[in-house]
């Protein structure tokens, strides 16, 4: 099947039984023989002969190795994965040449007193495309990689590009929660970074996932609502003041963070700032479910906390714990 055919949804000769022959494949778990299918599926063999051409040039079926017959049917995930990834890398590549231009043009018309180049945002839904604008975005990455990473999941998603920015001498500096500390598959993500060169410091709050690439592109990942059905998202944000504003809360954080460090588990190294930020958010009335939320941990887990909290300030009540807590941590601060 043609590239034209596939793109613009037109059935090539023969086409009408190309699903009938997939669907068989996938049923028995492989086409045996070309005869044979034709014959439990009532076709001309040659017409299935091309119904097997036009699978195998769509990635939906694969010769087996060793046989010169034996075809075995691939998922149709994997197969628009193979078609596209290299047109997506493409895709990039050339916006990535057009913002460069557009940058180096633009200088010329603020020399002439013109206005300034305008700042350009881009939104980008569904895991792959947010995948391939990852890839082309660090490979481009030469000096220095910042991360904010407020949820659990997330190290491991990116964690081969950390790896290889490291190996290429590009500083890779990580700000994730403290909940990470507990979690014992990220704890063993992040060990391994560690190990490689990552430095990764945690915060009680990190109140959104960003990546700041060479201190210019910066990229925020969507709260799970921007896409429809809750696909992956991201914005990619290329203004000079915008990544400035992120680099200047990044040392901040960074300043007042923990460094991961060993591979023990547990808060028992940031409990003090655990039990601060825990303070103060019961001073404000929320409940523990909002407390978990906003500090990414399980309810339980704060729910244990705040019972630690109340024992040690003596206190008969969650709001009488919070203000306790919120006047000895500032005596303290």
């Amino acid at each position: 099947m043609s590239m034209t055919a596939l793109f613009t949804g037109r059935s090539p000769s023969g086409g009408e039984h190309v699903t009938d022959v997939y669907h068989y494949a996938a049923r028995k778990g492989a086409i045996e023989a070309v005869e044979v299918a034709a014959a439990d599926l009532g076709i001309d063999v040659h017409l299935v002969s091309e119904a097997v051409r036009h699978l195998m040039e769509s990635r939906l079926l694969r010769a087996d190795d060793g046989t010169g017959g034996r075809f075995v049917p691939v998922d149709p995930d994997l197969a628009v994965a193979s078609l596209v990834s290299s047109v997506e890398r493409e895709i990039y590549r050339r916006r990535e040449l057009i913002d460069q231009i557009r940058e180096r043009v633009g200088v010329f018309g603020a020399r002439t007193g013109g206005d300034p180049p305008p700042s350009t945002v881009e939104y980008l839904v569904g895991a792959m495309e947010v995948r391939g604008f990852l890839k082309t975005a660090g490979d481009a990455c030469r000096d220095e990689l910042l991360v904010l990473q407020g949820g659990v999941g997330e190290a491991g998603d990116l964690s081969q590009m950390f790896l290889v920015l490291v190996a290429r001498g590009v500083t890779v500096r990580v700000i994730c929660q403290h909940r990470s500390r507990a979690d014992v598959a990220t704890r063993l993500a992040m060990k391994r970074l560690t190990d490689a060169g990552v430095e990764v410091y945690t915060v009680s709050h990190v109140p959104r996932s960003a990546i700041v690439f060479d201190r210019s592109l910066v990229v925020l990942f969507g709260d799970g609502e921007g896409g429809e059905g809750g696909d992956v998202s991201l914005a990619r944000v290329r203004n000079q003041g915008i990544a400035q504003f992120f680099l200047d809360m990044f040392n901040h954080l960074w300043e007042t963070a923990t460094p991961l460090e060993g591979v023990e588990f547990g808060y028992a190294t940031v409990a003090d700032d655990l039990q601060q930020s825990i303070a103060t958010l019961m001073a404000k009335g929320y409940t523990d479910e909002v407390v978990a939320r906003k500090l990414g941990m399980s309810v339980r887990s704060c729910r244990r906390h705040i019972a630690t909290l109340m024992r040690d300030l003596d206190a008969t009540s969650r709001f009488q714990a919070g203000v306790e807590a919120a006047r000895k941590f500032l005596k303290t601060g």
